[in-house]
């Protein structure tokens, strides 16, 4: 390991007074989706020889999905998984419900979502990245989950209409965003008065530092795009939601570099549900 990796004494204060909901100071929003597309394309594809992070129906089972639920699924969807935690317990769907999976990749989540909803329900996911939208949609037509939509859209500018869902749900995905204090406010917007919000998602024991933080190709391997634990649910709780349940996951990362990255900065994956018990304040937490 380079020596430069661990910040030095004078970083970590530094580190704390940077913006961390809101990071649009510090990444481009074009470079950053350019690298985030180009990284997700890969895992539409199969190909993980440069990836950061682990793919497939292996690491969907250690993190704790039922495999009766996964054999419910299509498998090429599973192939493609690249979730950082099992939520979909958290969430308890039910029969009937309407859920908007944010990030929805090739569709995994969206496709075990659609089972446990049944066709009652209605499941809609959203994503950014061709090869998944893609791919998610032609495994929906193939299979018959007439009751899915993907939808292209940006999750901090959702394309739907206010309390339009029970359930939000979002896999690894709000720390790829450097507006994370508009994803809770636009999840709180569309769910109805009640709705659950139920992440799997990446966070930190501590601040990064700013050079980490602007690196786009740690942002796509959901590592620089982590924020301190207390920083997101102080944004959830700003945006009217109280957290209800929160766990720890057994995710690990797998290369050298983001593993290095995630010890310095004690980065790891949590699980949660939250309930929507309010208009969201304005402006959220920093």
């Amino acid at each position: 390991m380079r020596p430069t990796t661990s910040p030095t004494a004078e970083e970590p204060s530094h580190a704390d007074g940077l913006p961390q909901l809101d990071a649009s100071s510090l990444v481009d929003g074009e470079r950053l989706e350019a690298e985030v597309t180009a990284m997700y394309r890969q895992v539409a594809r199969g190909e993980v020889a440069e990836l950061h992070f682990e793919l497939g129906r292996g690491l969907a089972e250690r993190l704790g999905y039922p495999r009766q639920l996964l054999d419910a699924i299509p498998a090429e969807a599973l192939s493609s998984f690249a979730g950082v935690g099992h939520h979909l317990d958290l969430a308890a769907l039910r029969p009937g419900e309407t859920v908007l999976d944010l990030g929805s990749g090739s569709g995994t989540d969206v496709f075990c979502a659609a089972v446990l909803v049944g066709e009652s329900g209605r499941v809609v996911g959203v994503d950014i990245t061709d090869e998944q939208i893609d791919k998610a949609t032609r495994l929906r037509d193939r299979d018959g989950f007439c009751h899915v939509e993907i939808v292209e859209a940006h999750i901090e500018e959702l394309p739907f209409e206010d309390a339009s869902f029970d359930v939000v749900l979002s896999n690894g995905v709000i720390n790829l965003s450097r507006a994370k204090h508009r994803v809770f406010a636009e999840a709180a917007r569309v769910l109805r008065p009640g709705g659950r919000l139920a992440i799997a998602d990446i966070v930190s024991g501590r601040a990064l530092k700013e050079r980490t933080r602007r690196n786009v190709e740690l942002w796509a391997a959901c590592i620089a795009g982590a924020v301190p634990r207390g920083n997101y649910l102080a944004a959830l709780e700003a945006h009217g939601f109280h957290v209800n349940e929160l766990r720890t996951n057994d995710y690990r990362f797998a290369s050298e570099r983001a593993l290095d990255a995630c010890s310095t900065y004690e980065v790891e994956s949590i699980s949660l549900v939250a309930a929507r018990t309010r208009a969201e304040l304005e402006g959220g937490a920093r």
